[in-house]
């Protein structure tokens, strides 16, 4: 038998092995529940005619139902008076409720507002150097807190905010991250586990509005119903002014490493989508709630808070 050595077979060198992580991506998750949510939270009501008619046919059918609420008191004093007036009680404590409702929005709305003067105003002397400025926003984050004001002694505009933003601003930030984290853990897992097509949709806007509530809380905003949404409203527009509505690679390699969509199933994809999502809107939040600038304090990075928030969730194996 005759003795032959090795063989050798060569590949063609256009037929290069298959590098999965460099394959295109089919498909991909692109966290659509909590793009949905942006932008319902953005979408604009513009004060045209249609807004106008709004307005006029919601007064118009507020004040028939007055008219008709006095009608049937009215009629029942005259038929029966005890229930007649137990009626008219009702209204007027019905009444008495709306208006203290109504004051409650306003003020928590004024809330809101208040730590974002502070805010602009404190950028403004940090720009201008005004000393001045600087320790009169000082003290009125103190007193928005209820703290001494412990700058007095700083000399110049930027150690008077930094020594503010140090002495009352910095365990309050990470009360914030911790429900960034919180609500980011929340929204993944709900995309993950939820099969229906809008109600995954419904849950990241029920997480981000409450996160949005707990942030300015935190802060001292204590915004009512209208003001949680008006600043919800911000926030989303301030995302999609910046262009930061996107997940980019890196967040994406900080939670689990490069792969990872190609690893797990689509729906676990688009909870880590939605969770980074999430976080990007908290820390969006976070910036606009927080009556002063961030100096001294860490702000936190949108890979370190979504890495944090989904650890575990998934395996990086």
């Amino acid at each position: 038998m005759e003795n032959r050595g090795p063989i050798l077979i060569e590949l063609d060198a256009t037929e290069a092995p298959a590098d999965v992580a460099a394959a295109p991506e089919v498909d991909a998750p692109e966290g659509l529940a909590m793009q949905a949510a942006l932008g319902s939270l953005a979408k604009k009501r513009g004060a045209g005619p249609g807004s106008w008619a709004l307005a006029a046919g919601g007064a118009l059918v507020s004040l028939a139902v007055s008219v008709a609420a006095w009608d049937f008191a009215a009629r029942l004093i005259e038929r029966a008076p005890v229930l007649g007036w137990l009626a008219a009680v009702l209204a007027g404590v019905l009444a008495l409720a709306l208006v203290l409702w109504a004051g409650k929005e306003a003020l928590g709305y004024a809330r809101v507002r208040r730590l974002d003067r502070l805010h602009a105003r404190a950028s403004a002397a940090l720009v201008s150097g005004d000393l001045t400025e600087a320790r009169a926003v000082a003290a009125a984050v103190a007193g928005l807190y209820g703290a001494e004001d412990r700058t007095t002694e700083a000399l110049d505009a930027e150690a008077v905010i930094e020594g503010a933003e140090a002495h009352l601003l910095i365990a309050l930030d990470a009360r914030v991250e911790v429900e960034i984290q919180t609500a980011a853990r929340a929204v993944a897992l709900a995309t993950a586990i939820i099969p229906l097509a809008f109600a995954d949709v419904a849950a990241a806007l029920s997480a981000n509005l409450r996160m949005i509530r707990r942030i300015a809380e935190i802060y001292g905003g204590r915004p009512g119903a209208f003001g949680n949404w008006r600043l919800a409203r911000s926030v989303a527009v301030h995302l999609m002014a910046t262009g930061l509505v996107a997940v980019t690679d890196d967040v994406i390699h900080s939670v689990a490493g490069g792969g990872l969509l190609s690893k797990l199933s689509r729906r676990f994809g688009e909870g880590v989508v939605n969770g980074a999502l999430t976080a990007r809107v908290g820390l969006a939040a976070m910036e606009l709630c927080r009556p002063l600038p961030f100096r001294m304090g860490r702000k936190p990075g949108v890979s370190a808070v979504t890495a944090t928030a989904l650890k575990g969730l998934f395996d990086r194996g």
